[in-house]
């Protein structure tokens, strides 16, 4: 370890999270600590604190992290892949419901997960991410199905869904659920493993965690800007990115469909992304993304994938198919290994960036190349 890791608190946040341009905007180190404050899609010091050991670096999903010990804490030895993290079962799945689907992006399966664990009494609240109308995303706290479903649609910028969950958690309600990205999930990760002096019982409030596929997210800045110069003063009703091979951005205006290169869309992405080596989100209890089969993209943009990680992520899917708000099909041979490859390509890119910034090919700032790969 650099004598630099060996600077706990807000300093070591500052200076090998922050300056390294690796903060994720997950906003774990905010509302714990009135000195980080979120504004748009950035995590800002409004003022400098000594403590050399706080919950900032304890929870940030870029602080040190030994992430095999979190795996094994977390989930059953034997679904553990090394590409991966823990792996029961992999589906295709769509909500049942026609009106969901519609809201929703792709097969609706977030929105219909959420929705039933808020009726069955699984959860009272849902830590959901909203758009705002300036393109920037907000975290809002909801305990209906209705207001799950007037959320749907993904997001492309950052959210500062654990700081909802930090406020959330301090009050009244016992069981709470978030929709996460795989850097948000990490930092529950850290919270619900390594609960720090006073967090035990806030913590365990935290009953279910539904992740999201995620390879990268878009600078809200940069966003506005693109968004600005392609649709101008057309209405935007949603986003898409279809599989790699299209290279394009869809953007759904009043008027039609605009299509932006992927290439001006890369420009866009923050940052702290080219440094993250998780595309699934692999701590999170199931984990949910747009689905990929040989019927090709008309037909897979209304459908998800969906790997299921824990006995709780496994229970809910189950309850799902039970209680008929999920569709279900048989997934294509071979899309594992896919998903595997893809997870891997993701993860070797990280490595090299880690490297790049720390200098060093075994230290890579937040973790060690070995724990990189489920081990």
């Amino acid at each position: 370890m650099s004598d630099m890791k060996e600077n706990q608190g807000q300093a070591w946040i500052k200076n090998q999270v922050m300056a390294q341009g690796l903060c994720t905007g997950c906003a774990a180190c905010v509302g714990l600590c009135p000195y980080q404050k979120f504004y748009r899609d950035q995590t800002a010091i409004i003022h400098e604190c000594d403590r050399t050991w706080g919950r900032c670096s304890s929870y940030c999903p870029r602080g040190q992290v030994d992430l095999n010990s979190l795996r094994q804490a977390m989930f059953d030895a034997d679904d553990l892949t090394p590409e991966l993290g823990a792996v029961k079962g992999l589906y295709m799945t769509r909500a049942t419901d026609l009106q969901v689907r519609e809201q929703a992006q792709h097969g609706g399966t977030v929105s219909a997960l959420a929705a039933l664990a808020l009726d069955e009494k699984l959860i009272d609240i849902a830590v959901l991410a909203d758009s705002e109308k300036n393109h920037s995303s907000r975290s809002v706290a909801v305990s209906t199905p209705s207001e799950v479903a007037s959320l749907s649609g993904s997001k492309f910028s950052v959210s500062p869904t654990v700081a909802k969950f930090n406020e959330i958690s301090k009050g009244e309600s016992s069981k709470i659920g978030v929709v996460a990205t795989p850097c948000q999930a990490l930092a529950l990760a850290r919270m619900r493993v390594h609960p720090q002096p006073g967090d035990e019982e806030r913590v365990k409030k935290l009953a279910l965690v539904i992740g999201l596929f995620c390879g990268w997210a878009l600078s809200f800045k940069e966003l506005g800007r693109l968004i600005k110069e392609k649709a101008g003063a057309e209405l935007i009703e949603g986003m898409d990115i279809p599989p790699s091979q299209h290279k394009i951005m869809e953007l759904r205006t009043d008027k039609g469909i605009i299509e932006i290169p992927m290439e001006e869309v890369q420009a866009c992405v923050r940052e702290s992304c080219q440094y993250c080596y998780d595309l699934t989100c692999e701590f999170a209890d199931l984990s949910v993304g747009s689905a990929r089969s040989p019927e090709g993209w008309p037909v897979d943009r209304g459908w998800n994938q969906v790997l299921v990680r824990s006995d709780k992520g496994q229970a809910l899917l189950d309850l799902a198919r039970s209680r008929g708000v999920l569709e279900f099909k048989t997934v294509p041979q071979g899309n594992l290994d896919k998903l595997k490859a893809a997870s891997l390509g993701k993860k070797n890119t990280c490595m090299i960036q880690l490297e790049e910034v720390s200098g060093r090919k075994d230290d890579l700032i937040y973790t060690r190349r070995e724990a990189v790969l489920c081990q």
